[in-house]
């Protein structure tokens, strides 16, 4: 990693992955996913919510199917999935420690952009809750011309909505399917969460254990009294 190439930098635009990231929804997910194994009386590894961490939720119902042996149902446990997040989320929106500041910071010196592997619908629902829907220009999702990550689409795309060469991107991620998608599209990355060990690592700028801390909030500080003072 190297912090320098993050910390000493300002980035013309700022592209945030939503769940795990913005959004405290990574246990939302984990619930939905037991619940709607439990309405179709099938399990998964206890492996399988960190394997599926990052996914397409279309690919996490699949995968909730195939592992239970049960293949012939991803369609359904795909629907029962998405509707137990919903629910779940709308009960009890919650953002990740120093999102809501970071956010409102990044907003007064760059283009701000999600990127997320969540129907649009879904996005917009969990930032609106969180009243931090109004910081961003654009979000984008899967969809016809998007492949979701870890293909790099949606951060190219957003990286081009603001305006934008990649290179002068920051992605701020989660997950190792996201980070592989900002890297594919080529820009500088700023992981946070648990440590994820090496092989994700290799391909971060700078890992941080939450948004929330000091060297972070004075980075985006900084740039704010910059702009301010141009």
């Amino acid at each position: 990693m190297n912090s320098h190439r993050i910390l000493s930098w300002t980035p013309a635009a700022i592209v945030f992955d939503c769940d795990g990231t913005l959004m405290d929804t990574e246990r939302h997910w984990q619930d939905a996913r037991e619940l709607a194994m439990l309405d179709f009386g099938v399990a998964a590894a206890p492996d399988f919510a960190e394997r599926s961490k990052g996914l397409h939720y279309t690919e996490c119902g699949q995968l909730m199917a195939d592992e239970a042996g049960r293949p012939e149902l991803g369609d359904e446990l795909t629907a029962a999935l998405l509707e137990h997040f919903r629910a779940l989320v709308a009960g009890n929106p919650q953002t990740m420690p120093g999102a809501r500041e970071l956010v409102a910071n990044a907003a007064k010196f760059a283009p701000l952009a999600v990127a997320s592997n969540c129907p649009r619908d879904v996005v917009e629902s969990c930032l609106g809750h969180a009243e931090l829907r109004g910081y961003f220009d654009h979000i984008v999702v899967p969809d016809a011309n998007n492949r979701p990550k870890p293909h790099p689409d949606v951060y190219l795309t957003a990286a081009r909505y603001c305006g934008a060469a990649p290179a002068d991107t920051l992605a701020v991620e989660d997950s190792g399917c996201g980070v592989e998608s900002a890297a594919r599209a080529g820009l500088r990355i700023m992981g946070v969460g648990p440590w994820p060990g090496e092989d994700v690592a290799a391909s971060v700028d700078l890992w941080v254990a939450s948004l929330d801390q000091p060297d972070i909030f004075e980075w985006a500080s900084q740039r704010v009294a910059r702009q301010l003072s141009a």
